[in-house]
């Protein structure tokens, strides 16, 4: 809940400096293209869109990297079920020898027999 607190808070701060740059900014802007052509538009309508422009391959690469993981979660989980379905469950046995103490060494007769 407090880290959906900081997002929030976090974007809110965003868009108010945003907002702010956009009144302070609202100017016209010529942009040259190429040869005879000319885009008239607002500064802040320009800088948006090269934000947006410039941040499209890093989303999609985020995006492909996300379906590719996904894919691959999938893919190992139905291993798994898979596996765990085809073999029982095994029964662990301890040895018989590994919990019976020694007769002949005792604490009382720490040689052996006698």
């Amino acid at each position: 809940m407090p880290m959906q607190f900081l997002r929030t808070a976090f974007w809110v701060v965003i868009a108010v400096a945003l907002a702010f740059f956009c009144m302070a900014n609202y100017v016209p802007v010529t942009v040259r293209l190429w040869g005879d052509m000319v885009m008239e538009t607002k500064l802040p309508v320009l800088l948006i869109g090269a934000f947006l422009l410039g941040a499209l391959p890093f989303w999609i690469m985020a995006r492909a990297t996300r379906w590719r993981l996904k894919r691959r979660l999938d893919s190992a989980e139905r291993a798994l079920a898979v596996t765990a379905a085809a073999t029982p469950p095994a029964v662990v046995t301890p040895p018989l020898d590994a919990d019976v103490p020694s007769p002949s060494l005792s604490p009382l007769n720490p040689t052996g027999p006698v």
